[in-house]
């Protein structure tokens, strides 16, 4: 797994444990984006690389 891969997923994790603490709607928005920061982040030819990739291979 790729570091931004893990640090999106620690942000997922993050906002899991949030929604206790600072309520639904704002552990929603952690929820969503830090996945879509992390995204944003890859380079154009990542992101077209990442679109074509079936869920199956994204595993790997």
């Amino acid at each position: 797994m790729s570091k931004r891969a893990m640090i999106a997923a620690g942000g997922v994790v993050a906002g899991l444990v949030l929604i206790p603490l600072i309520g639904f709607w704002l552990a929603l928005l952690v929820l969503i984006g830090v996945p879509l920061v992390a995204y944003l982040a890859l380079d154009p030819s990542q992101r077209r690389r990442l679109r074509h990739v079936s869920r199956k291979e994204l595993g790997r």
